[in-house]
């Protein structure tokens, strides 16, 4: 490869690596730049990193919803010294038009538990409205938890490559088990889990980003 003016750049040439030109002449510099040694290029490399279905699910599901279990418990107890009502905390919303506190948490149940369940039915419908108090909420989480880690890395990938239909009214939507996690149940499980956690906070629960975090899983 060769340019003309304004810039003038001697051939280059590429084997396992870049050797870098001799002299590159810019016109307002006043001078040469010279340019000695040889650049590597990075090799390719084949991924030492396989993720499975049960990887990209059930574990990041558990570790939200263990999270989710502590940070109720944590409103329970602030909601109690500070003589608030929880069946209060279960209708609040974050604005008037979007769903209350109630269903944000039957909808983490919804796209964790309930998500994987439509693997293996091959529908899946949106959580409905329900009447929990914030106690059965509270044991809906505890459920959620205790069926996800009765969940075994064998069965849920055995879903792999699957299809699945998304019930929406009259409306019907196909997946393949993969992109039904990764691109709309995964999305849906963070929502309602953050928009959990804001309620919470903005009724004065003392809870900070480790609370949202959850068990972070360190190299052991």
């Amino acid at each position: 490869m060769s340019l003309t003016a304004p810039w003038d750049y001697r051939p280059l040439s590429v084997s396992r690596g870049l050797q870098a030109p001799k002299k590159c002449i810019a016109p307002h510099a006043g001078q040469a730049l010279a340019f000695v040694g040889t650049i590597r290029l990075p090799q390719p490399q084949e991924s030492d990193m396989p993720i499975s279905l049960y990887d990209a699910s059930v574990r990041t599901y558990l570790q939200l919803t263990k999270a989710m279990t502590r940070f109720l418990d944590k409103g329970r107890v602030h909601f109690e010294e500070q003589g608030v009502d929880p069946s209060k905390i279960v209708e609040t919303r974050l604005y008037p038009d979007m769903l209350p506190f109630r269903f944000q948490i039957v909808s983490v149940a919804q796209h964790s538990v309930g998500a994987l369940r439509a693997l293996q039915e091959g529908r899946f419908k949106p959580p409905t409205t329900s009447e929990e108090d914030y106690q059965q909420l509270q044991e809906l989480m505890a459920r959620t938890v205790n069926e996800l880690k009765e969940l075994t890395p064998e069965a849920v990938n055995a879903s792999e490559g699957k299809e699945l239909i998304f019930e929406f009214g009259k409306m019907e939507l196909p997946f393949v088990a993969e992109d039904f996690i990764l691109s709309f149940s995964l999305p849906n499980f963070f929502f309602h889990v953050t928009t959990a956690y804001d309620i919470l906070r903005t009724s004065g629960v003392p809870l900070g980003k480790a609370d949202f975090m959850g068990p972070i899983r360190f190299k052991k």
